[in-house]
Protein backbone atom coordinates (compact mmCIF):
# COMPACT_ATOMS: atom_id res chain seq x y z
CA UNK A 1 0.00 0.00 0.00
CA UNK A 2 1.37 3.70 -0.99
CA UNK A 3 2.47 6.02 1.99
CA UNK A 4 -0.15 7.90 3.48
CA UNK A 5 1.93 10.71 4.82
CA UNK A 6 5.62 11.47 3.78
CA UNK A 7 8.50 13.29 5.83
CA UNK A 8 10.26 16.53 4.49
CA UNK A 9 12.58 18.56 5.88
CA UNK A 10 10.98 22.19 6.28
CA UNK A 11 12.08 25.45 6.96
CA UNK A 12 9.96 27.40 9.99
CA UNK A 13 10.25 31.01 9.94
CA UNK A 14 8.52 33.86 11.47
CA UNK A 15 8.77 37.54 10.99
CA UNK A 16 11.58 38.93 13.38
CA UNK A 17 11.61 36.24 14.92
CA UNK A 18 13.23 32.44 14.99
CA UNK A 19 14.23 30.52 12.12
CA UNK A 20 14.52 26.62 12.10
CA UNK A 21 14.67 23.45 10.22
CA UNK A 22 12.94 20.59 10.80
CA UNK A 23 11.11 17.66 9.80
CA UNK A 24 7.60 17.91 8.68
CA UNK A 25 4.87 15.18 8.08
CA UNK A 26 2.75 16.08 4.76
CA UNK A 27 -0.40 14.21 3.67
CA UNK A 28 0.50 11.86 0.60
CA UNK A 29 -0.53 12.53 -2.48
CA UNK A 30 -0.79 9.92 -5.25
CA UNK A 31 -2.90 9.40 -8.66
CA UNK A 32 -4.94 6.22 -8.38
CA UNK A 33 -6.57 4.81 -11.79
CA UNK A 34 -9.84 2.94 -11.31
CA UNK A 35 -10.18 0.49 -14.28
CA UNK A 36 -13.37 -1.87 -14.77
CA UNK A 37 -12.80 -4.83 -16.19
CA UNK A 38 -9.20 -3.67 -17.57
CA UNK A 39 -10.82 -0.72 -18.71
CA UNK A 40 -9.66 2.46 -17.53
CA UNK A 41 -12.23 4.43 -16.59
CA UNK A 42 -10.60 7.26 -14.38
CA UNK A 43 -7.56 9.17 -12.59
CA UNK A 44 -8.27 10.69 -9.24
CA UNK A 45 -5.65 12.38 -7.17
CA UNK A 46 -6.17 10.86 -3.73
CA UNK A 47 -4.39 9.57 0.11
CA UNK A 48 -3.61 5.90 -0.62
CA UNK A 49 -5.35 4.07 1.59
CA UNK A 50 -8.88 2.29 1.41
CA UNK A 51 -8.69 2.25 -2.46
CA UNK A 52 -11.35 -0.30 -2.70
CA UNK A 53 -13.96 1.54 -1.07
CA UNK A 54 -12.87 4.78 -2.88
CA UNK A 55 -13.48 3.13 -6.19
CA UNK A 56 -16.29 1.27 -4.63
CA UNK A 57 -17.56 4.56 -4.05
CA UNK A 58 -16.79 6.41 -7.08
CA UNK A 59 -18.97 3.72 -9.16
CA UNK A 60 -21.74 4.42 -7.22
CA UNK A 61 -21.21 8.27 -7.23
CA UNK A 62 -21.40 7.58 -11.06
CA UNK A 63 -24.28 5.59 -11.13
CA UNK A 64 -22.31 2.66 -12.48
CA UNK A 65 -23.49 0.32 -9.38
CA UNK A 66 -25.94 1.38 -7.07
CA UNK A 67 -25.53 -1.81 -4.60
CA UNK A 68 -22.75 -3.88 -2.90
CA UNK A 69 -23.86 -7.16 -4.50
CA UNK A 70 -23.13 -5.44 -7.84
CA UNK A 71 -19.40 -4.87 -6.69
CA UNK A 72 -17.60 -8.49 -7.14
CA UNK A 73 -14.08 -7.81 -6.40
CA UNK A 74 -11.30 -5.12 -6.58
CA UNK A 75 -7.21 -5.97 -7.17
CA UNK A 76 -4.29 -3.76 -7.73
CA UNK A 77 -2.37 -4.08 -11.12
CA UNK A 78 1.19 -4.19 -11.75
CA UNK A 79 2.45 -0.50 -11.44
CA UNK A 80 5.96 -0.51 -10.83
CA UNK A 81 8.45 2.72 -9.50
CA UNK A 82 12.04 3.55 -10.21
CA UNK A 83 13.32 0.76 -7.99
CA UNK A 84 10.79 -1.59 -9.30
CA UNK A 85 8.30 -1.55 -6.38
CA UNK A 86 4.69 -2.03 -6.75
CA UNK A 87 2.74 1.81 -6.33
CA UNK A 88 -0.63 0.00 -5.59
CA UNK A 89 -1.36 3.61 -7.97
CA UNK A 90 -3.83 0.73 -10.36
CA UNK A 91 -7.19 -0.61 -9.46
CA UNK A 92 -9.22 -2.89 -11.42
CA UNK A 93 -12.59 -3.68 -10.75
CA UNK A 94 -14.44 -6.48 -11.68
CA UNK A 95 -18.40 -6.24 -12.00
CA UNK A 96 -20.60 -8.99 -10.92
CA UNK A 97 -22.52 -11.04 -13.63
CA UNK A 98 -24.97 -9.15 -15.48
CA UNK A 99 -23.66 -5.63 -14.55
CA UNK A 100 -23.43 -3.30 -17.18
CA UNK A 101 -20.00 -1.63 -17.80
CA UNK A 102 -19.42 1.95 -17.91
CA UNK A 103 -20.84 4.14 -20.64
CA UNK A 104 -17.93 5.18 -22.38
CA UNK A 105 -19.22 8.60 -22.61
CA UNK A 106 -17.99 8.36 -18.38
CA UNK A 107 -14.40 7.98 -18.67
CA UNK A 108 -12.75 11.04 -17.83
CA UNK A 109 -10.80 12.27 -19.97
CA UNK A 110 -8.09 13.87 -18.09
CA UNK A 111 -7.14 13.46 -14.21
CA UNK A 112 -9.66 14.17 -11.36
CA UNK A 113 -7.62 16.26 -9.09
CA UNK A 114 -8.14 16.16 -5.14
CA UNK A 115 -9.91 19.67 -5.21
CA UNK A 116 -12.44 18.59 -8.35
CA UNK A 117 -14.54 15.79 -8.42
CA UNK A 118 -16.17 16.14 -11.28
CA UNK A 119 -12.88 17.02 -13.83
CA UNK A 120 -13.06 15.69 -16.86
CA UNK A 121 -16.13 14.62 -17.36
CA UNK A 122 -16.93 14.52 -20.69
CA UNK A 123 -19.70 17.13 -21.00
CA UNK A 124 -22.29 19.22 -19.08
CA UNK A 125 -24.75 16.77 -18.92
CA UNK A 126 -22.80 14.19 -17.18
CA UNK A 127 -22.17 16.73 -14.71
CA UNK A 128 -25.55 15.52 -13.24
CA UNK A 129 -26.46 11.82 -12.14
CA UNK A 130 -29.70 9.91 -11.38
CA UNK A 131 -29.76 8.11 -8.47
CA UNK A 132 -31.75 4.46 -7.38
CA UNK A 133 -32.99 5.91 -4.32
CA UNK A 134 -35.41 8.82 -3.52
CA UNK A 135 -34.21 10.81 0.01
CA UNK A 136 -37.30 13.26 0.17
CA UNK A 137 -39.39 10.26 1.45
CA UNK A 138 -36.69 9.26 4.21
CA UNK A 139 -38.43 9.79 7.58
CA UNK A 140 -35.06 10.85 9.40
CA UNK A 141 -35.75 13.29 12.58
CA UNK A 142 -32.85 14.47 14.72
CA UNK A 143 -32.39 16.52 17.42
CA UNK A 144 -30.23 19.57 16.88
CA UNK A 145 -28.70 18.88 20.39
CA UNK A 146 -27.07 15.69 18.98
CA UNK A 147 -26.25 16.75 15.30
CA UNK A 148 -24.01 19.51 17.18
CA UNK A 149 -21.84 16.49 18.64
CA UNK A 150 -21.17 15.53 15.14
CA UNK A 151 -18.06 17.92 14.15
CA UNK A 152 -16.12 17.81 17.21
CA UNK A 153 -16.52 13.73 16.87
CA UNK A 154 -15.07 13.65 13.68
CA UNK A 155 -12.35 16.30 14.14
CA UNK A 156 -11.14 13.52 17.08
CA UNK A 157 -11.52 10.54 14.73
CA UNK A 158 -9.16 12.39 12.16
CA UNK A 159 -5.78 10.59 12.69
CA UNK A 160 -3.44 11.91 9.87
CA UNK A 161 -4.90 15.48 9.97
CA UNK A 162 -3.12 15.57 13.82
CA UNK A 163 -0.60 14.72 12.18
CA UNK A 164 -0.47 16.94 8.72
CA UNK A 165 -3.06 19.37 9.05
CA UNK A 166 -3.61 18.72 5.29
CA UNK A 167 -6.43 16.26 4.93
CA UNK A 168 -10.67 16.54 4.96
CA UNK A 169 -12.76 14.16 6.61
CA UNK A 170 -16.04 12.57 5.56
CA UNK A 171 -18.19 10.80 8.32
CA UNK A 172 -21.14 8.80 8.76
CA UNK A 173 -23.02 8.75 11.51
CA UNK A 174 -26.62 6.90 12.30
CA UNK A 175 -29.31 9.71 12.60
CA UNK A 176 -31.29 8.03 15.81
CA UNK A 177 -28.33 6.73 18.18
CA UNK A 178 -25.93 9.15 16.87
CA UNK A 179 -23.39 6.02 16.24
CA UNK A 180 -20.38 7.39 14.39
CA UNK A 181 -20.72 4.35 11.34
CA UNK A 182 -17.30 5.16 9.39
CA UNK A 183 -14.80 8.44 8.83
CA UNK A 184 -12.65 8.25 6.03
CA UNK A 185 -9.63 10.89 5.22
CA UNK A 186 -8.69 12.25 1.96
CA UNK A 187 -6.92 15.30 0.61
CA UNK A 188 -10.21 15.46 -1.69
CA UNK A 189 -12.87 16.03 -0.20
CA UNK A 190 -14.67 14.03 -2.71
CA UNK A 191 -12.82 11.52 -2.42
CA UNK A 192 -13.21 11.02 1.78
CA UNK A 193 -16.54 10.67 0.86
CA UNK A 194 -16.13 7.97 -1.94
CA UNK A 195 -14.49 6.13 0.75
CA UNK A 196 -17.50 6.60 3.28
CA UNK A 197 -20.40 5.67 0.60
CA UNK A 198 -17.67 2.79 -0.64
CA UNK A 199 -17.09 1.25 2.54
CA UNK A 200 -21.30 1.25 3.08
CA UNK A 201 -21.32 -0.16 -0.26
CA UNK A 202 -19.32 -3.36 0.23
CA UNK A 203 -21.02 -3.63 3.67
CA UNK A 204 -24.74 -3.49 1.36
CA UNK A 205 -25.68 -0.76 3.60
CA UNK A 206 -26.89 1.45 0.40
CA UNK A 207 -29.67 2.92 0.62
CA UNK A 208 -28.15 4.89 3.65
CA UNK A 209 -31.81 5.60 4.75
CA UNK A 210 -31.89 7.56 8.76
CA UNK A 211 -28.02 8.51 8.42
CA UNK A 212 -26.23 12.12 8.69
CA UNK A 213 -23.07 12.55 6.34
CA UNK A 214 -20.42 15.25 8.06
CA UNK A 215 -17.37 16.43 6.21
CA UNK A 216 -15.39 18.46 7.53
CA UNK A 217 -15.03 21.50 4.98
CA UNK A 218 -17.61 23.07 2.90
CA UNK A 219 -20.81 21.69 0.62
CA UNK A 220 -20.32 21.35 -2.86
CA UNK A 221 -22.86 20.37 -5.28
CA UNK A 222 -20.68 17.62 -6.16
CA UNK A 223 -21.24 16.50 -2.58
CA UNK A 224 -24.67 16.61 -2.40
CA UNK A 225 -24.94 14.84 -5.40
CA UNK A 226 -22.89 11.69 -3.87
CA UNK A 227 -25.23 12.00 -0.96
CA UNK A 228 -28.29 11.60 -3.30
CA UNK A 229 -26.76 8.62 -5.40
CA UNK A 230 -26.31 6.81 -1.78
CA UNK A 231 -29.87 7.24 -0.70
CA UNK A 232 -28.64 9.92 2.39
CA UNK A 233 -31.11 12.17 3.42
CA UNK A 234 -28.57 15.04 5.26
CA UNK A 235 -25.20 16.45 4.52
CA UNK A 236 -23.48 18.57 6.85
CA UNK A 237 -20.66 20.72 7.04
CA UNK A 238 -18.60 22.87 9.28
CA UNK A 239 -18.58 25.62 6.04
CA UNK A 240 -20.99 27.04 3.46
CA UNK A 241 -22.69 25.43 0.54
CA UNK A 242 -22.75 26.81 -2.70
CA UNK A 243 -26.11 27.84 -4.04
CA UNK A 244 -26.16 24.99 -6.40
CA UNK A 245 -25.54 22.36 -3.53
CA UNK A 246 -28.40 24.19 -2.26
CA UNK A 247 -30.61 23.91 -5.37
CA UNK A 248 -29.84 20.77 -5.63
CA UNK A 249 -30.67 19.54 -2.12
CA UNK A 250 -34.06 21.21 -2.35
CA UNK A 251 -34.89 19.76 -5.58
CA UNK A 252 -33.77 16.42 -4.18
CA UNK A 253 -35.27 16.44 -0.52
CA UNK A 254 -31.98 16.63 1.18
CA UNK A 255 -31.60 17.95 4.13
CA UNK A 256 -28.77 20.54 3.72
CA UNK A 257 -26.71 22.24 7.09
CA UNK A 258 -23.67 24.50 6.71
CA UNK A 259 -21.41 26.53 9.53
CA UNK A 260 -22.48 23.28 12.29
CA UNK A 261 -20.22 24.96 14.78
CA UNK A 262 -20.91 24.84 18.51
CA UNK A 263 -24.34 25.56 19.40
CA UNK A 264 -25.14 26.47 15.98
CA UNK A 265 -25.83 25.73 12.45
CA UNK A 266 -27.56 27.28 9.42
CA UNK A 267 -30.25 24.87 8.15
CA UNK A 268 -30.92 25.48 3.75
CA UNK A 269 -33.08 22.86 2.92
CA UNK A 270 -35.41 20.18 4.66
CA UNK A 271 -35.62 21.62 8.22
CA UNK A 272 -38.20 19.73 8.90
CA UNK A 273 -35.79 16.56 10.18
CA UNK A 274 -34.06 18.82 12.42
CA UNK A 275 -36.07 18.71 15.92
CA UNK A 276 -35.03 22.30 17.71
CA UNK A 277 -32.98 21.81 21.32
CA UNK A 278 -32.60 25.42 22.17
CA UNK A 279 -31.17 26.94 19.04
CA UNK A 280 -32.23 30.44 17.79
CA UNK A 281 -34.22 30.07 14.69
CA UNK A 282 -32.70 30.40 11.32
CA UNK A 283 -34.66 32.95 9.78
CA UNK A 284 -33.29 35.32 12.73
CA UNK A 285 -29.84 34.92 11.78
CA UNK A 286 -28.61 37.86 10.05
CA UNK A 287 -26.29 37.11 6.72
CA UNK A 288 -23.68 39.65 9.29
CA UNK A 289 -23.48 36.54 11.56
CA UNK A 290 -23.48 33.42 9.32
CA UNK A 291 -20.54 35.07 8.02
CA UNK A 292 -18.78 35.93 11.18
CA UNK A 293 -19.09 32.30 11.84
Amino acid sequence: MGRITVRRRVTRLSVGGHKSVREDVLAAEEPLEIRVGGQSLAITMRTPGNDVDLAAGFLVSEGVISNGEQFAAARYCAGTDDDGMNTYNVLDVTLAPGVAAPDPSLQRNFFTTSSCGLCGKASIDAVRTTSAYTAAADALRIEAALLTTFPDRLREQQAVFEKTGGLHAAALFDGVSGELLVLREDVGRHNAVDKVIGWATRENLLPLRGTVLMVSGRASFELVQKASMAGIPMLAAVSAPSSLAVELAVELGITLVGFLRGDSMVIYSGAERVLESDLPPVENLSSESIGAA
